[in-house]
């Protein structure tokens, strides 16, 4: 692989990390964030995520590249699938072939990050029928010791009663959890460390992701992605959450950077996670 400048400065900002660790939680990375980098060079990619000293990865894609091949690299750099992404569809219809995957490679989650509605309705019928899918597949992963986590995007936080579509959602959650994006959640118009205090037997896992100071959330679940920025130094209280994840014993906290300096900022992301200790 030619390094180029942009990884030369993230591999010399890395060298003194080391395993990345907060008392008992590991701080991973979601692939997704390296999504661009992986498309012309998985081991690279690889071999970067390494050189960051993280060993706690959630992903599930190999790339075009075969499962026993891919498999191979992240043993090879030292990284642990402990986590993969399901889409809706595949928990609804196929669950199995989730199972199956989530044991190949030995992970403790599987995550879904969507679920489908039309431009921008998405009312309670959608979330009741989510709230059902969810709690059939969770129950098949979790009689076989893995734990289901939907990452929510903001057009949960709708009103709903006495509360939100997230709230019965919650509520309702019998075999599935809650892997709390805390861009996402904060975007949606939630408080991320309140909404930790409601649900703490909820939250499982989080991604770690700070906003733009300035951005103004909405409920659609999109935004502009170089709105995302190195942990600190938005307007989310990562350092509140982090601590509260501490108590809570959230087992992994993955970063997820999607900007188009997601390789320069994680190396400063890890620095400032580190500074927390």
């Amino acid at each position: 692989m030619k390094i180029s400048k942009k990884y030369r400065t993230a591999l010399i900002l890395a060298l003194g990390f080391g395993t990345i660790q907060s008392s008992a939680q590991d701080i991973g990375i979601q692939l997704w964030s390296l999504r661009n980098q992986f498309k012309t060079d998985i081991p690279g990619t690889l071999s970067t995520i390494k050189s960051w000293g993280i060993t706690k990865i959630e992903g599930g894609d190999s790339y075009g590249m075969s499962f026993k091949k891919f498999n191979g690299l992240l043993k090879k750099n030292g990284l642990d699938m402990v986590s993969i992404g399901a889409s809706f569809k595949e928990l609804e219809d196929t669950p199995e072939k989730i199972l199956s995957s989530a044991k190949a490679y030995g992970a403790k989650y599987v995550m879904c990050a969507w679920v489908p509605h039309n431009d921008n309705d998405f009312a309670i019928e959608e979330t009741k029928h989510a709230t059902e899918v969810f709690n059939k597949a969770g129950k098949l992963l979790k009689e076989n010791g893995i734990t289901l986590a939907y990452h929510a995007h903001g057009y949960e936080f709708r009103p709903y009663k006495d509360g939100t579509l997230f709230d019965y959602m919650m509520q309702n959650a019998e075999n599935f959890t809650f892997e709390m994006d805390l861009f996402w959640v904060q975007h949606g118009g939630e408080d991320p460390l309140a909404l930790m205090k409601k649900y703490p037997k909820k939250v499982t896992l989080l991604h770690l992701k700070d906003m733009k100071k300035g951005v103004v959330g909405n409920n659609t679940g999109h935004e502009d992605v170089e709105t995302n920025v190195v942990l600190g130094t938005g307007q989310i209280d990562i350092a509140g959450v982090v601590a509260e994840a501490k108590k809570l014993g959230v087992e992994y906290m993955f970063i997820e950077d999607e900007s188009s300096s997601v390789v320069e900022q994680v190396p400063q992301s890890l620095e400032y996670l580190k500074s927390l200790e």
